[in-house]
């Protein structure tokens, strides 16, 4: 683990400053490509690193959140904000496809098929392979989602991890860093709207049929499960999204993506 050296941390540019948490996620992403920040690096203490990329500690708090939801950072209470060692799949960035989605217009039909093709098979090799570890950790999800069903936003985060301990308990990286690259896209979509969310029990209720079929170590029930789940985490997100159009200005501000994630 190496402390941070201040240095590495260039200000946002002011006129970008917060409005979103896009430049946090962004400017810490590339430091990481760089190499500026290696995997057990620790982050500057919230109030420091806010300081040094010049926006407020809410749009840091929210970008750190983004991050730590897709598995590149990890808080620990009372230790600090780490980034995340490189032990499990390796981590596709998501830019690529982000940009296809854009040139190519990708609806969130498609979005949503091909994430259910991932998800569906991952769940079935989780019923086969998972470890005991990796079940207490779906388990401890779940849970968590249970106790944030008045805070959206950290029920997504809950959500987001247990999909990416089913595609770890597979045990294929590839199909694993697929279904992440995928769920980096979806997380960042469905963060615009998950606060009109109205189907969060439901949703917490799913993912425990899809852990209780791979505990069962039941490959179809898994599969079967995942698959429900997901079409209707379709169904949902497409009634937020209605939702938020519905509230849009008539100059046609506000913002449209191309899936959501459950």
């Amino acid at each position: 683990m190496t402390d941070f050296n201040s240095d590495i941390f260039k200000t946002i540019d002011p006129e970008r400053r917060g409005t979103t948490s896009e430049e946090v996620i962004s400017q810490l992403r590339e430091m990481i490509h760089r190499g500026d920040l290696r995997p057990g690096d620790r982050l500057p203490p919230e109030r420091d690193l806010a300081k040094l990329l010049g926006v407020s500690r809410p749009t840091l708090r929210a970008g750190i959140r983004s991050l730590a939801a897709v598995g590149v950072l990890h808080s620990r209470q009372g230790a600090g904000t780490f980034v995340v060692k490189a032990d499990g799949p390796p981590s596709l960035d998501s830019s690529p496809l982000r940009l296809m989605a854009s040139l190519h217009g990708f609806t969130s039909a498609e979005m949503f098929e091909a994430r259910q093709s991932l998800e569906m098979a991952v769940a079935g090799l989780a019923a086969e392979r998972a470890t005991g570890d990796q079940m207490a950790s779906m388990s401890e999800e779940v849970a968590g989602m249970f106790a944030s069903l008045d805070d959206p936003e950290q029920f997504l985060v809950h959500d987001v991890r247990f999909h990416q301990t089913v595609a770890a308990a597979s045990g294929n990286r590839i199909l694993t860093s697929l279904m992440n690259m995928v769920a980096t896209i979806l997380f960042d979509t469905r963060i615009k709207t998950v606060k009109r969310a109205t189907d969060l029990k439901e949703s917490a209720e799913m993912h425990r049929h899809v852990y209780r079929a791979i505990r069962e170590r039941n490959p179809d029930a898994a599969r079967a499960a995942m698959r429900e789940h997901l079409e209707r985490a379709q169904r949902a997100w497409e009634l937020e999204k209605q939702d938020a159009a519905d509230d849009t200005p008539a100059d046609g501000s506000g913002g449209n993506g191309a899936g959501g994630a459950h």
